[in-house]
Order: structure tokens, then sequence, then C-alpha cells
């Protein structure tokens, strides 16, 4: 044993470090591509805060009282409704509504990007035993590794903005959609899926008219926990240019003001719970109490 730690303690250090470098130095070289990627996430960007910029404050929160009520119709909504209205209201009251919105521009264009490629990509997952044996282990990874370490290549190959905050938001919040997705659809009854089979469906069929509406809670629950982390990374997403609530809370802990970096943190907490109840009524699994 003694030999064994002998001959680790004389090999050199790996220069890990350099490689990684080298790395994202070989990406940068791909700057066409991610000029038209960050052109594009640009875009929808600017189309949500547009979306938003029209939409008085007064309309928004109605709107959102009309969508609480329509999902959780079937429950007693009227006190978390309650909240919403004075928790959007302070939020105004403080004028942080801009900011508000371009929270929610970051966490929708980052919900929208997840879904494109989670859903996809955890739907292979459960079909393919060879994705999915190459592609958990990169999940592990990406939901291990430190929030911090991703806006440095999303820097080097983004810039600074918006646009590389949704990078490194949808790298943070992907593995709980994936895994989610293929979840839900390796649950799904073996009968089932033999029934539909004996009536004749096709793999597409089975998958649309069988699987993805028994899995449709677990994949709702998926996007809920990857909005979640998507608004998690507000904050952490402010130290590369990305505005918002987030960024107040920043420019707060820089300024060392407490008042500020909490009456910021609150706006935070009042929207995370607003989109969690709303997804949670989406997906059926909310409190009908």
């Amino acid at each position: 044993m003694n030999s064994l730690f002998s001959i680790l303690a004389g090999i050199p250090a790996l220069p890990l470090a350099k490689w990684i470098n080298s790395f994202v130095e070989w990406l940068t070289g791909f700057a066409g591509f991610f000029n038209a990627l960050t052109a594009g996430i640009g875009a929808i960007l600017d189309a949500i805060q547009w979306v938003f910029d029209i939409i008085p404050a007064w309309l928004f929160i109605a709107l959102i009282l009309g969508l609480t009520w329509y999902i959780l119709r079937n429950t007693k909504h009227w006190f978390f409704m309650t909240f919403e209205l004075l928790g959007l209201a302070l939020i105004w009251n403080q004028g942080y509504w801009r900011d508000l919105t371009q929270t929610l521009t970051l966490v929708i264009a980052t919900s929208l990007i997840i879904v494109i490629i989670g859903v996809p990509l955890g739907i292979w997952m459960a079909k393919s035993h060879k994705v999915n044996m190459i592609v958990k282990p990169i999940l592990s990874f990406m939901q291990t590794m430190p929030a911090f370490v991703y806006l440095i290549p999303a820097v080097a190959l983004f810039g600074i903005g918006m646009v590389p905050g949704v990078v490194a938001s949808v790298i943070f919040s992907l593995p709980p959609i994936v895994n989610m997705t293929y979840l839900g659809i390796k649950q799904v009854p073996a009968d089932l899926n033999e029934a539909a089979v004996a009536f004749g469906s096709t793999a597409w069929q089975k998958l649309i008219k069988v699987e993805l509406p028994l899995a449709k809670a677990t994949i709702i629950s998926g996007i809920n926990q990857g909005m979640m982390l998507a608004l998690s990374m507000v904050v952490i997403a402010s130290m590369i240019g990305t505005m918002g609530l987030g960024s107040l809370v920043y420019f707060a802990v820089g300024r060392n003001d407490a008042g500020a970096g909490f009456a910021a943190g609150i706006a935070i907490v009042i929207l995370a719970i607003i989109i969690d109840k709303l997804s949670e009524g989406i997906s059926g699994t909310g409190d009908d109490k």
C-alpha cells in the first residue's frame, strides 16, 4: 500500500485546467455558430420582453389572477389569489415591475429551451438503453457542477448580457426535465403499451396517445423543477450582466444594503411561489383542499 502511494505521489499533476481552457478556446473558433445562436436566443428574449413591455402592470396582474382562477378553479384558490394580488401589487409599489418582467423573460426563455431539448431527450433515453447509459452521467455532471462554473464558458462563447445568462440557466435547469420525462415514460404500465400495440398502434401513435398523456404529470413536475432552478440562477447570472430582480440583489450585496437586498429577494420569493403553484395546478399535483 505504501509503495502504491509512493508511485501515485510521484506522478506529476495532470494539466486539467489547461486542457479545459484549450477546449473552450477551441470552441471559440466556431464564432459564427455561437453568434447565430446568440442572435436567435436574443430574438426570443426581445420578443418576450416586448410583450411584457406593452402590457400595463394592472392588466398583467389581472391576467395572472384570471389564469390562476382557471387553473385552480377546482381547488380552494381564493387565499392564493389574494396572495398573488398583494404580492404583485407590492412588487409594483416598490418600483420593481420592469425588473420582474426581465426576470420572467429569463425564466420563460429558459423554460422554452429546456422543454424543446429536454422532453425529446428524455423520451429518447426511455426508448434507448445506450442513449440512457451515455446521457445519464452527463446529466449527473451538469446537476452537481457548481452553477458559478457555467458562467465562465458562457461569457467566453456568448459575451455579456441576458443571452449567456439564459445559456447558463439552460445547462443548470435541463437535467430535471430530462430525468422526469424519462421516468414518466418508463413508468407507463407495460400492459397498456402491449394493448396499444395489439390494437395496431405505431410507435408514434403509442407515444402520443398512451405514453405522453400518462406521463404528463411527471413531465410537468420536471418542467416545474427546471423553472425553479432557472429562477434560482437569476442572482448568479446577474454577475455577467443579466438584468432583473437578481441584479438588484447583486448590487445590494455590493453596496452592503441589506434593506434593498431583502426587498428584491422578497420579490423573487413571491414570483417563485406563483410559478410553483401554477405549474402544480397544471400538472394536477397541487393541494386541492
